[in-house]
Formats: C-alpha cells, sequence, structure tokens
C-alpha cells in the first residue's frame, strides 16, 4: 500500500469536515497546487482509503427523530447471512453489525416514533430464527467525524 503522509491525512481530515470542498479550497489550507491536491484525492481512491462521498441528512427534520440499536439473538447454526438478510428486509434498519459473542448481531434503526419502534422490533422478533431481542434507545449521539466539522479535534 502506497506511503499515506502527513497532507494525506489533512486532505482526508477536510474532507471528512466538507465532503464538497474544492480541490482549490483544500490547495490553499495544504499548501499545493490545485493539481497536486487532485492527484493525491485521486490516489486516495485508486488505493482504497477513500472508498466514497456521503451526505450527512438531520433525519429528525425528516420525521425520523428516533433511533435505537437492537441486539438480536439466533440459535448457533444460523448463518450469517441469514442474520444480516433478517435485518436487511426491514426499511428501517440503518446498518447490520455481525458481532462476536452474545448477541449474534447488533442492528442500528432509525422510526418516527416509539410505535414505529415497537412496530419494528415485532417485525424483527417474527423474522428468521430470531430467539431474542434486547433493544436500547439512543438518547445523544458522538462521532469523530461530527467533531472533525465542529473543528475540535486534533488533525492526525
Amino acid at each position: 500500500m502506497s506511503e499515506i503522509d502527513d497532507i494525506d491525512h489533512r486532505i482526508l481530515r477536510l474532507l471528512r469536515e466538507d465532503g464538497r470542498r474544492t480541490f482549490s479550497e483544500m490547495a490553499v489550507e495544504v499548501g499545493l497546487s490545485v493539481a497536486a491536491v487532485k492527484r493525491r484525492v485521486d490516489r486516495l481512491r485508486e488505493i482504497g482509503v477513500i472508498t466514497g462521498f456521503s451526505v450527512q441528512i438531520d433525519y429528525a427534520k425528516l420525521g425520523w427523530g428516533i433511533e435505537a440499536f437492537t441486539e438480536l439473538r439466533y440459535p448457533g447454526t444460523t448463518p450469517v447471512s441469514e442474520i444480516v438478510r433478517t435485518a436487511t428486509d426491514v426499511p428501517e434498519v440503518q446498518a447490520v453489525f455481525t458481532i462476536a459473542g452474545d448477541p449474534d448481531a447488533l442492528i442500528h434503526v432509525r422510526v418516527r416514533d416509539l410505535g414505529h419502534l415497537q412496530q419494528v422490533i415485532d417485525r424483527l422478533r417474527r423474522a428468521g430464527n430470531v430467539t431474542g431481542t434486547k433493544t436500547l434507545m439512543v438518547l445523544g449521539s458522538w462521532t469523530r467525524d461530527a467533531l472533525a466539522r465542529d473543528d475540535r479535534r486534533p488533525v492526525f
């Protein structure tokens, strides 16, 4: 894998803060030409460090303000593919994490209200070979990317 230097890390931080930042804006920040920044971003994409660009959405403003994590348990013989399918068949599921130990999977769900959350959990309980669930509601969240956008974290 190609060497990732301090300038690459600064470019990555700038892109985490704002994925729509222009090469010109980044060039000023890192002290390189626009062409040099573009080459670096292209190289970071080619070697798989940058895997894509995304948008941050305020789901509460869309009416989907409740988040929860639900643990799913399955019989020991359940294939991982079935665990993933069970969760991905439910449109409210945002992410599936298969994990070692107990439970077997942790899923991130986003819903409109508590009644909707109950419906989603009931649907998951009836799906596949689910033997048990435990749901944890999100009261607040923190991410490194959110801190990067707020410029309160160190540059790596």
